[in-house]
């Protein structure tokens, strides 16, 4: 269920409301009674749960161990 934001038109009385998406919108403030307006929330971030992300888990690799691969190849022919 989501958390909802409410902001009061009358005290600007704001705070956060705990709703399943389909109750209807409060319409009442709790603390002087006003007119409430529903806010925009900017929403949940992600969640990353597990053992751990690191930012090198998906790191493309260099083409340095072709290079040094092929150098290599190239010097034990020489030597023969």
């Amino acid at each position: 269920m989501p958390t909802y934001d409410y902001k009061c038109l009358s005290c600007g009385y704001i705070f956060e409301e705990y709703q399943s998406i389909t109750d209807s919108p409060l319409t009442e403030c709790p603390k002087c009674k006003g007119q409430l307006k529903r806010l925009i929330g900017s929403g949940a971030g992600p969640i990353f749960k597990g053992s751990g992300f690191y930012h090198t888990d998906y790191k493309l690799k260099s083409n340095n161990s072709t290079n040094n691969n092929s150098s290599k190849k190239g010097e034990n022919t020489d030597k023969k």
